[in-house]
């Protein structure tokens, strides 16, 4: 330390020097009396100002107004809409905080939940799995808003903490050819005799169509239907969906065109969708996490595998590709019934050379899995699980009551065939809420006779404070 810092005077006693960072983008300090003091839009390390608009007896709540020292993890953010003004756009919470730090804050975050809420702490931490930070978000749920005391349209996602949507004229999170259309779809609808009556635009890019799912809650006239098609014709590969009611009523405006689609490239895997089905958001995160996945769960050709949570099939198909046979299980009918759609296609497209192993899917709560019915599925050498954010408790509790009746020798008549029953080796976990994942792996580490050999994040959504993971679990023998 030179003379000059050791002589530098001390900072005003209304500076806060913050020390850390929590997930929701706030930084952390402590005033001199020890009170905690959550500033927004600070960072680790840096000394700021603050403006105080929630007080308690043990912590405070701020947002910075000035910065006296600054971070060197701090960027300019890359969208004109971020900040912490009244009317930025609340849909990125890190743009001020470089894409390398991002992923380890959320590294942190997932070690601490496996640690502080299910007691476990992984054997190997994984790379984490990133891409593009830009032009990523494939899916998109955008409010719309006919603004009357300005006689405007406004498309885009709400402001920072408010009811409100944001004035966005861009959107860099958004791919590219998307952004572009944000200001020609507040023409469109300012245009339309429904500007009042159609809250919603759902946006779903496939590789080569752009899906829009207009919410209308009055029948839309001939003429708003002709201005549909014609936004249509004029912005290429933009396909129109109309939504008079629940998910149940959406329906392609004209029939035909290209079908909603990815490919899994590595898999020879073409999987279709509709518009408002669950796939990933990122689909280069998506390919790398697939390719992640089926490396770490090893499936071989003599194994049996059960995809838990199966969806659409994008784990299952691709694991078709590597082991001796698969069970697919999704809690909805009409999934199942689209999984079998997209297996029936990707048999039709494979070579001789890389055939679909038998694969089979059946539709199953699984938030009311028992022992019983785990023993009914059959025994598999490995499970791929990919819950909702509600995590997979009742599967793994299942599992680890199995576990636990064969460790005690007890003979439950409910669970006929359990001392005939084998739990599988390894068990590769796809997670999108790192506190239901540490809960399970809780279960599955410490009444279910399993290690935690690794875990990493998965960088799905760059500048939100989401975070999605990987974790292996490895069959202690």
């Amino acid at each position: 330390m030179t003379d000059e810092m050791n002589n530098a005077p001390p900072p005003p006693p209304d500076w806060l020097q913050v020390e850390s960072r929590v997930l929701e983008a706030q930084g952390v300090a402590h005033r001199a009396d020890g009170k905690v003091v959550f500033i927004e839009g600070a960072l680790p390390f840096e000394q700021v100002s603050a403006n105080v608009h929630r007080s308690k007896n043990n912590w405070e709540q701020g947002t910075v107004t000035a910065i006296h020292r600054e971070s060197s993890q701090r960027v300019t953010p890359g969208c004109p809409h971020f900040g912490l003004h009244t009317g930025a756009c609340g849909g990125c919470k890190m743009q001020h905080l470089h894409v390398a730090a991002q992923v380890a804050v959320k590294q942190r975050v997932l070690e601490d939940n496996l640690w502080h809420l299910g007691k476990v702490k992984a054997e190997t931490i994984l790379r984490p799995i990133e891409g593009p930070a830009w032009g990523y978000r494939y899916r998109a749920r955008l409010s719309v808003r006919y603004v009357r005391k300005k006689g405007e349209v406004l498309v885009g996602f709400h402001e920072r903490k408010s009811r409100y949507v944001a004035d966005m004229k861009v959107c860099p999170v958004l791919p590219a050819q998307v952004s572009a259309l944000l200001l020609p779809l507040r023409a469109l609808i300012g245009s339309m005799d429904a500007v009042e009556t159609c809250p919603q635009i759902e946006l779903a890019c496939g590789d080569a169509v752009i899906a829009m799912v207009l919410r209308h809650l009055q029948p839309l006239s001939h003429a708003d239907l002709e201005r549909l098609r014609a936004f249509a014709q004029v912005h290429a590969g933009v396909q129109w969906w109309l939504q008079p009611g629940g998910p149940q009523t959406v329906q392609l405006l004209d029939t035909g065109g290209t079908e909603l689609s990815y490919d899994l490239a590595e898999f020879d895997i073409q999987m279709r969708f509709r518009p408002t089905d669950f796939t990933q958001v990122n689909p280069h995160i998506n390919r790398v996490l697939v390719s992640r996945a089926l490396r770490l769960l090893d499936a071989q050709r003599q194994e049996r595998v059960i995809d838990w949570f199966c969806g659409l099939g994008n784990f299952t198909l691709p694991i078709a590709r590597q082991a001796r046979d698969v069970l697919g299980i999704e809690g909805s009918e009409e999934l199942i019934a689209r999984s079998r759609e997209n297996c029936q296609l990707n048999q039709r497209r494979s070579v001789s050379s890389q055939t679909l192993a038998p694969t089979e899917f059946v539709a199953r709560n699984l938030f009311e899995m028992t022992p019983a019915l785990l023993i009914q599925d059959g025994v598999a050498d490995k499970w791929l699980v990919d819950p909702p954010r509600e995590g997979a408790f009742a599967l793994v509790q299942a599992l680890a009551d199995l576990h636990q009746q064969k460790v005690d020798g007890a003979n439950n008549p409910a669970t006929a065939g359990a001392q005939d029953w084998t739990p599988p080796r390894r068990i590769v976990y796809v997670s999108c809420n790192p506190s239901t994942l540490a809960r399970d792996a809780g279960l599955l580490v410490h009444r279910a006779g399993y290690r935690c050999s690794a875990a990493g994040v998965v960088n799905m959504f760059p500048h939100t404070a989401h975070v999605e993971s990987m974790a292996v679990f490895d069959l202690i023998t």
